[in-house]
Order: C-alpha cells, then structure tokens, then sequence
C-alpha cells in the first residue's frame, strides 16, 4: 500500500511540478493542486488576484462574490501526455450561481483517474487481479460582498481517495480514504490605487488523512496562495491585465516522520523556504479573442517553464487553450489544456 501511494505520489509531483521530490512525502491527495482551468494555465497559474470566472471556486473563492448570473466550466487534462496512456487523465467541472442580496454559490468536481494497476502478494510477482485508482473530490462555495471592493469565499470539500482495492500484509485497512477540508478565500479591489487587486486563498485545510491507521496518516496538502491582478488597460476593445502569485505549502513533516498538525503547521513550515512563484499576462479584444502568456518558477523544486494561452468568445461559449512549452526532458513537456466555458 506505502508503495503504490508513493507511486501515484511521484506521478502527481511531476503533473503539478510540486515543490521539490522531498514533497513526495510530505502530503497525500496531491491531485487537489492540479491546476484546473485552460485560462488560468496559459497565464503560468497566477489567478488569485483576478478570480472573475468560475473557475474561483479552486483559484480563490472570494472572486464568486463579484459575479453574477450564471455559468458553468469543464476541463480535460492528459497526465504525463508523452507517454501516450490513455487511462491517466484529470477532469473538473463547476457551476456557479448568484442570487440578488444573498451571494454567490457554486459547486465543482475534481476527477484523476491513475489508470489500472496488478493486485500482487509478497510470495512474487504472479498477477492475482487488477483495480483502478483514482481520487475526486466535491467542492460547495459560498461567496459574498463585504462591501463594494471587498469579498470572502467559503468552500467546504469533500475527499475520496482510492488507490488500492486490497490491504498490505498484515496492515489494516486498505486504499481507500476519505477526508473533509475547506478553503477560505478573500478578494480585494482597487487596492490603494485604481484596478489594482489582491487576493489570498487557503486551501484544504482539513484533518490528515487515514488509509491504515491513525498512526500512519497523512496531512492534506494544504496551500496558501496570495498574489496581485494589475489592470494596466481597460478599454472599450483593449483589455490588459497582468498577474503575479506565491504559493507556500503549509505543511511540515519532521526527520522521524511526524507531521505538525494543520493549525501548528501555519507556525513551523515557513522553516524550509518552498516557495512557488507564478507570473501571467492577459489581453482581451473587445472581448471575444484572448492571448496570454506566463512564467511558473520553483526555485527549490528547480521547475520553471513558459506557458502560452488563447481564447475565443462566441455568444456565451468561451473556449480557452493553455499549452506548457517546458523541455523535452520535462514531465509537463507538451502538456495542452482544453476548456468550455457557458455563461458570462
């Protein structure tokens, strides 16, 4: 069970390019820090700042406060695309509505599907079965206005984890778990001067999470996300933003294995300094075609890399692109995304 955990634990520090191979043991259900947007992957993955689709459910939750009307995002993503496996992919959906004087509500799903696996004992590597792994989790939001440039967001998640059918040995338990966290999102505008925003967001902040047994569990990966959205033009055709976040995982395992509890870990894991920066840029013409381009640096994780993206608008069908221009030797080499948008 510790094997194929930490397995499909690699798989997603080389989708999400994590802080650094040490992460591999620092938290489970990683696959809650894939990016999910096409937008947002084309502008590097800085958004918190911004936050004005529907995609702010994951980004920032306080940005839904600003939003009205209705509107509803999917996204398809390929896992380790240059190996061609069809079963490793990442899916997200999520709808949100406002209602006059109360706020802002939405819903999403999170889907990573890490394909078959052969069931094996300790007697050899005779096949005794097989079962797919996967995790998803299902997010609710709350949003609101505290005043007329300000915004908080509530998302309240629930988390499935199942990455192995069987149990290992004489362990108890098997591969499945089950966690709760939330996220806490606030959003300001016009902040000291005009068009200039700021936005914080922590996400999943939960209890750990059990596959054995108490002793065993693992933290959930939970993430403080701050950063700035300039509005450098606001035209009636042009439309110019640009964007900078840092990213800071709030988790700290010690030498001997044990984990700080989530609210001691707000205190202790600023003592290592894995920090990940995210650069972006937006342009809008007359609001019907978008270009955008961004830079993802982790300096500890020695990750960093070009994003470019586009988007097209048609009555309410927005169709956005994001394309990852890392190396050839980079497991998020040639990674594309792909999402529809309906609603404005």
């Amino acid at each position: 069970m510790k094997k194929l955990t930490s397995l499909i634990t690699i798989l997603l520090v080389l989708v999400i390019g994590a802080p650094s191979v040490f992460a591999v043991s620092e938290a489970a259900v990683l696959f809650l820090l894939i990016s999910p947007h096409a937008r947002v992957g084309g502008m590097g993955e800085a958004f918190v700042g911004l936050a004005d689709d529907v995609s702010a459910i994951y980004w920032n939750p306080a940005g839904l406060a600003f939003q009205r009307g209705k509107q509803f995002t999917s996204m398809y993503q390929p896992l380790l695309p240059q190996f061609n496996l069809d079963d490793l992919y990442y899916l997200f959906g999520a709808y949100r509505q406002s209602y006059e004087g109360l706020g802002t509500v939405g819903f999403n799903v999170t889907y990573a599907n890490y394909g078959q696996q052969i069931i094996t004992d300790e007697t050899g590597p005779d096949a005794l079965g097989t079962f797919n792994s996967n995790e998803y989790a299902l997010t609710f939001s709350y949003a609101t206005l505290l005043s007329e440039n300000t915004g908080v967001g509530l998302n309240i998640k629930y988390i499935r984890s199942n990455l192995s059918e069987v149990g290992a040995g004489v362990e108890k338990g098997d591969g499945k778990a089950n966690a709760f966290a939330v996220d806490i999102g606030f959003l300001q505008k016009n902040l000291l001067i005009n068009r200039l925003n700021f936005g914080l967001n922590i996400a999943n902040i939960g209890s750990k999470i059990t596959y054995i047994d108490n002793a065993q569990a693992d933290p959930l990966p939970t993430n403080l996300k701050a950063g700035f959205a300039y509005i450098a033009l606001d035209q009636e055709y042009n439309r110019l933003t640009f964007l900078a976040d840092v990213n800071k995982l709030i988790v700290n395992r010690h030498e001997d294995g044990s984990v700080d509890s989530v609210i001691k870990a707000f205190g202790t894991a600023w003592q290592n300094s894995n920090y990940i920066l995210n650069f972006g840029a937006e342009y809008w013409y007359a609001n019907l075609i978008a270009l955008r381009a961004g830079y993802y640096h982790d300096p500890d994780g020695k990750v960093k890399y070009l994003t470019i993206g586009a988007g097209l608008v048609y009555s309410i069908y927005q169709f956005d692109f994001g394309y990852i221009s890392a190396g050839d030797s980079h497991p998020l080499s040639d990674t594309m995304r792909f999402s529809l948008t309906i609603g404005r």
